[in-house]
């Protein structure tokens, strides 16, 4: 290990590899060897990497205007947040610098409105398996007890309830419920896609008790599941929708919108931030916006997610340890029977980049400016490597 590498917190198990540059859906190496971004930067880099007109936004940006703070108007953050109230239906955002700080705002949001409707110990129910993010408020609601392991004591305050389970939530609700947080579609939870109808029944039991509908749309959102928003496959409208990742392909921003009741319950001194919704990443997001919409790419997700998927499904038709295939969009999991970590980096190998979640969920999440070419050569990388995975974990030697 070099001193360099030395000086930095061991927070992440890297892989043996640095990237000096990319281009679209490729990367290449400090060896200048190209591999093929199935990841996105978990789920950031939707344009892909080094996109034209990201690149001229923050180049010009860069040129021009990068930080005031918010004690003054910021031009590119009110034409940002018109345009997200526009495709949202919502009123009103809050721009932070990530998701956990996207999150962090929408628990302090619900809090707030409880406290104003006269609740003075406020509980919001959250989702088993979730995952919202690693500040303390987020990760209190984040339903991963190995990523809580040792930071306790959390902040209270959260129910914790069977994702998918409507019943569920009616049992563990009380007087002191005030919102539903979840997220459309589990991410880091395995690419756990609900039951058709789980929102709409979630925004009606909301609707009959006052409670604020809040969903998680940093990993969903932005148009990977061939909308703009994960819920809109449902057409539901919530209350809150926080964002991240890949709104501004790279460039650090979050976003916490609300709308009905939650509108106008955040007002002056309520919250803050220093760096939000700086000149920058706003610029670089309406970049992002105008891009997919200008180029259909989230009709693109929709058609290459189903391409992969039927790939995948195909080529792996019959193999014993294979769970399931799903996804929706560019959001695509396949479970095995058994933990698969080693797949990461037999996929590395081969010059893909994968990620596996919740133990045996092989995660991937390309970017939607995708060729058909690049949609077939993951799986005909990655198909190999699974199905081997597969035979090898329910041959004799590996139960004996």
């Amino acid at each position: 290990m070099s001193s360099s590498t030395q000086t930095l917190m061991p927070t992440y198990t890297r892989l043996p590899v640095a990237f000096r540059r990319g281009r679209g859906a490729w990367l290449e190496d400090t060896d200048g060897r190209q591999y093929l971004d199935a990841l996105s930067g978990i789920a950031v880099c939707n344009l892909g990497h080094a996109h034209p007109a990201v690149a001229e936004a923050v180049a010009g940006q860069a040129h021009t205007l990068v930080h005031t703070s918010n004690l003054y108007e910021i031009p590119h953050q009110q034409a940002l947040g018109d345009r997200l109230a526009q495709l949202s239906g919502l009123e009103q955002v809050f721009f932070a610098n990530s998701g956990a700080e996207a999150n962090e705002a929408a628990i302090k949001l619900a809090r707030l409105y409880g406290h104003h409707r006269g609740v003075d110990q406020p509980e919001i129910l959250v989702a088993e398996n979730a995952f919202h993010g690693r500040t303390l408020g987020a990760l209190a609601a984040t339903g991963n007890t190995r990523a809580q392991t040792g930071f306790g004591p959390l902040p209270g305050g959260f129910v914790r309830v069977p994702y998918d389970d409507i019943p569920a939530i009616e049992q563990a609700a009380s007087t002191n419920t005030v919102a539903v947080f979840v997220e459309p579609i589990q991410g880091e939870g395995g690419i756990v896609v609900p039951h058709d109808g789980y929102l709409s029944r979630l925004r009606a039991l909301c609707d009959r008790h006052g409670w604020l509908l809040m969903l998680d749309e940093v990993q969903a959102g932005v148009g990977r599941t061939g909308y703009w928003f994960g819920h809109q496959h449902e057409g539901v409208r919530p209350d809150v929708i926080t964002l991240a990742k890949a709104l501004a392909n790279g460039v650090p921003i979050g976003a916490c919108l609300a709308g009905g009741a939650a509108a106008g319950v955040l007002g002056p001194g309520s919250h803050g931030t220093t760096f939000g919704g700086n000149p920058l990443a706003t610029r670089a997001a309406t970049a992002v916006l105008d891009t997919i919409n200008e180029e259909g790419l989230m009709a693109r997700a929709e058609t290459l997610g189903s391409r992969i998927r039927g790939g995948f499904a195909q080529a792996l038709d019959g193999r014993p340890n294979i769970v399931d295939i799903r996804g929706r969009g560019l959001m695509i999991g396949i479970e095995l029977a058994e933990p698969c970590p080693a797949l990461v980096q037999q996929a590395l190998d081969e010059g893909v980049l994968i990620n596996v979640t919740a133990g045996s969920v092989v995660r991937l999440l390309p970017p939607m400016i995708l060729s058909d070419a690049e949609a077939d050569r993951i799986v005909d990388r990655l198909a190999p490597l699974i199905a081997a995975t597969a035979t090898a974990q329910v041959s004799p030697a590996a139960t004996a």
